[in-house]
């Protein structure tokens, strides 16, 4: 006759899907109860960024977030008692803050809609060029400035169509939108680890270059006050999905932070997590502070973590995305031949032609979107041999390639100075595709453990069992 034990709720925006976990106590540690994933079909055009633009619609996220939650058992909803929210870093969102949103009544209770909210410039936009971000004041801080990060954004509002910048006072990423809506937050609230992730900002001093942007007459009324990853932002102000009023709400946490929060157990351990895109991750020792001023040549970044602590980050825009391009570039080849093949067929006829061949003297450097220590870097081919043709040569050697590429940013004499033990190896390609696993076991000289998948929704409802 016990009451059932409170659940904690986990949320991640991600940039193709929504994803929500709950998670209840059990003897032997967190478990996850239940967990629901939608697709956001969020991609939309971006008539003022033309084709270098990423946005996604706002509405269709919110309306996949809905539909997860409503998929969620009742019983279990109406026990949580916090909540934790991460999704996908350096893109940014406007909003009118007595307007973001309005609440509706729907089957499971209710649920706020986006009001007067723009797209979401993702951190997958190109509008801002190389040229475009050196005419910008330098930051004062140890992250270089990149196109889709969420200031330098701001700025391009500011300089190619100013009118749009007046028509919000309140911005975000994704994920902190949603925590201020849910929490009727009058001036949005982001963590140290978004703050890092728009640039100029300091996580020395823990603050916004604000000097420095307001010389330049960047907006700065846009900028949200800044909190500790972990700490409340505030409370669900009404009922949400049958989740109860009062609930606990975290500052919103970024999507990277807590896919490695998910799995990352033990400071001798890297994790290489290879989805769409690919990073390769350790944690640094305590009290480690990263230089005062970024090495733009440098491909690692440091990522602020929980605790004060930090993670040292090979980040390469290159993973699965590769692969799914060379895909649907076999799938056009194919059609413009007359013939129609599906694209999971060609994926699994490439990965068997591939595990095959067990080598290839082909030379792929698989940068087909640049990266962003070297953004006009793009990709190349090399040793092409008459014998090294087949798909099979070319699968082999494309998948090599990725994970070269990654090492190359991160590589293994740094990893063995840092201590490392193992590599847990996690994300969507690496359990699809088994050359990238033999590749990644032939390439790093440590055991490698698979099946601790990262899962930044799990990741954000465990930082909520912590601070609880």
């Amino acid at each position: 006759g016990r009451p059932a034990p409170p659940c904690v709720l986990g949320i991640d925006l991600g940039t193709t899907s929504v994803k929500a976990a709950l998670l209840v106590e059990t003897e032997g540690g967190q478990a996850v109860a239940e967990s629901c994933s939608r697709e956001t079909q969020a991609y939309t055009s971006s008539l003022e960024a033309g084709p270098q633009g990423m946005e996604q619609n706002v509405w269709r996220i919110i309306r996949a977030l809905n539909e997860c939650l409503a998929a969620l058992p009742q019983q279990q909803l109406q026990r949580v008692s916090h909540i934790g929210i991460s999704g996908q870093m350096h893109g940014i969102v406007f909003w009118k803050r007595d307007k973001g949103c309005k609440w509706r009544e729907c089957g499971t209770g209710p649920a706020f809609e986006p009001e007067e909210v723009s797209h979401l410039i993702t951190w997958q936009d190109g509008r801002c060029s190389p040229a475009f971000l050196s005419s910008l004041p330098l930051p004062q801080s140890h992250t270089s400035l990149a196109t889709g990060f969420g200031c330098a954004t701001v700025y391009w509002y500011l300089k190619k169509s100013p009118d749009f910048l007046k028509s919000y006072d309140a911005a975000g990423t994704i994920h902190d939108y949603v925590v201020a809506m849910l929490c009727d937050l009058k001036k949005p609230l982001m963590s140290i680890q978004n703050a890092a992730s728009w640039g100029y900002f300091n996580s020395r001093t823990k603050s916004w270059n604000t000097d420095i942007l307001k010389k330049s007459g960047f907006p700065v009324h846009l900028l949200p006050e800044v909190g500790d990853p972990g700490s409340i932002a505030g409370r669900t102000s009404c009922a949400w999905h049958g989740i109860p009023k009062g609930a606990k709400v975290g500052i919103a946490l970024g999507d990277f932070q807590c896919s490695v929060y998910s799995c990352l157990t033990e400071r001798t351990d890297a994790v290489l997590n290879m989805s769409t895109s690919a990073q390769l991750t350790i944690s640094m020792p305590p009290g480690f502070q990263p230089p005062e001023t970024p090495d733009p040549s440098s491909a690692v970044t440091y990522f602020p973590y929980f605790n004060g602590d930090f993670l040292a980050v090979a980040a390469s825009l290159n993973g699965g995305n590769v692969l799914a391009t060379f895909v649907d570039m076999v799938a056009r080849w194919t059609e413009e031949l007359g013939l129609q093949v599906q694209e999971s067929a060609i994926y699994t006829k490439i990965i068997k032609a591939a595990l095959a061949q067990n080598d290839s003297k082909l030379s792929i450097h698989p940068t087909l979107f640049g990266e962003r220590h070297v953004p006009e870097q793009l990709a190349s081919v090399t040793n092409i041999a008459v014998s090294d043709l087949s798909l099979g040569h070319i699968t082999r050697a494309l998948c090599r390639g990725i994970v070269e590429n990654l090492c190359s940013m991160l590589p293994v004499q740094c990893l063995m100075e840092m201590g490392v033990r193992r590599i847990l190896g996690s994300g969507s390609a690496l359990a699809r595709n088994e050359v990238l696993r033999q590749e990644v076991e032939r390439i790093f000289p440590f055991p490698v453990v698979y099946g601790k998948d990262v899962d930044a929704a799990v990741g954000a409802a465990m930082v909520m069992f912590h601070t609880k």
